[in-house]
């Protein structure tokens, strides 16, 4: 008797939830030491400490004269000029500030001691070796303190850290050449049905070409991942159970297509076979409510291995994507997790919509600067692939909305 999958279709929210879960018990495979210019995009492996203090010394953040503060307490002031400090050099020979005088010091350098602010150039009047001064200074103005930012040996990046740019600036600022990243995991992507033909095949009168496994493709590479494409699977139960089981040797298994309720749609039977354990069958979202995550047992390993099975439809294969298979896909990269977060802007046209679902529509932000308007992109339906390519963003709207009139604020998610 073949094994049968009990329908388990839940909200949004707690789909997201129970894949956040889930993400929390996975994580990296391996880790590599890497040039710190390779490791930028990475995930880092170990904590990066500052090797010394930051500032190591008090900083000037303006150019203008480094002062008493107390010196200027009776105003207008005049002070000798007894030396000049540029970043990188030094007050020594002059010795330390002594009351009645001052340096001239540019941005980043080092404050003399004996002063405790920075007056600005353009708030001084220099003739010969003597400024006038008609305006006060507080203590700390315009210079950084010793160690404001970080004392030697505290831990200035955490590992699961995503090496951006600035995080790459940091690990060079502490004199890294070479970073501990996490290895990249390995996300199979099998694409199924008897509709797709490869790219270098002619398609039939009702074939299309197999773009679904290049989406999820290029979305795993931006996650930071490797892609593992798989050959297609046809609508034949015992070479699709192949497939999955040689999906089932990557880290991740993503399953485009066939979880839908069709006479053809085979996945979830197959995966049910194969002793698969179902979180959820579907999610009250639109596009992409046929969603599917579980996993499979691995005798071999504690954690078992997940499985995504994402609609088949081309924008509900990318949408589901970055909503349910993203947080997984960052988990084993190592990266520590991080919420769905939504941004806003404002809608340029009224939208009418069914309750019921949360939809995530393609959508088209633009405007300048702080001016920033959004709008739906014209789209046929979640097979619509050319509708999502003009989109940068997607508009969310909540299941009890009906009207949404313009000018309104609407949530996004960026892509």
């Amino acid at each position: 008797m073949a094994a049968q999958v009990e329908s388990k279709v839940v909200s949004f929210e707690e789909a997201r939830r129970l894949v956040e879960e889930r993400s929390s018990l996975v994580g990296p495979q391996g880790r590599e030491l890497v040039s710190l210019l390779e490791a930028a995009g990475r995930v880092l492996a170990e904590p990066i400490v500052a090797d010394r203090d930051f500032p190591p010394f008090p900083r000037a953040t303006r150019d203008g004269y480094a002062v008493r503060s107390r010196d200027l307490e009776s105003l207008p002031a005049s002070l000798d000029v007894v030396g000049e400090v540029k970043a990188g050099g030094q007050w020594q020979e002059a010795g330390p500030l002594q009351p009645g005088r001052t340096y001239a010091i540019m941005t980043g350098a080092p404050v003399p001691e004996g002063a405790d602010a920075v007056v600005m150039l353009e708030h001084t009047v220099r003739s010969g070796e003597r400024i006038q001064l008609a305006r006060s200074v507080a203590a700390g103005e315009n210079l950084v303190a010793r160690a404001a930012e970080a004392e030697a040996g505290q831990e200035l990046l955490r590992p699961g850290t995503l090496l951006d740019p600035a995080a790459i600036a940091l690990a060079a600022a502490v004199g890294r050449a070479r970073l501990s990243v996490f290895a990249k995991p390995r996300v199979a992507v099998l694409a199924t049905g008897d509709e797709l033909v490869d790219l270098e095949t002619e398609p039939g009168p009702n074939q299309i070409r197999n773009s679904n496994s290049y989406s999820l493709a290029a979305q795993i590479l931006a996650t930071g991942a490797v892609p593992v494409r798989l050959p297609i699977a046809p609508d034949e139960p015992q070479r699709l159970r192949e497939l999955l089981r040689q999906g089932m040797e990557s880290d991740l298994l993503l399953i485009s297509g066939g979880v839908s309720l069709g006479k053809y749609d085979l996945v979830e039977l197959e995966l049910a076979e194969l002793r698969a354990e179902f979180f959820f069958t579907g999610a009250q979202i639109q596009p992409g409510r046929p969603i599917v995550f579980g996993q499979f047992p691995r005798p071999s390993r504690e954690i078992p291995h997940h499985f995504f099975g994402l609609p088949g439809n081309p924008i509900s294969t990318m949408v589901t994507y970055e909503l349910f298979a993203r947080p997984m896909v960052e988990a084993l990269s190592g990266r520590q997790l991080t919420k769905l977060r939504f941004v806003y802007a404002k809608l340029k046209t009224e939208i009418r919509t069914k309750t019921g679902l949360r939809r995530f529509l393609p959508a088209k932000l633009s405007g300048e600067f702080e001016h920033a308007e959004v709008e739906l992109v014209r789209w046929q339906g979640s097979g619509d692939a050319a509708a999502l390519a003009r989109s940068n963003v997607y508009l969310v709207v909540a299941p009890d909305r009906e009207r949404i009139a313009a000018g309104e604020w609407v949530p996004l998610v960026l892509r």
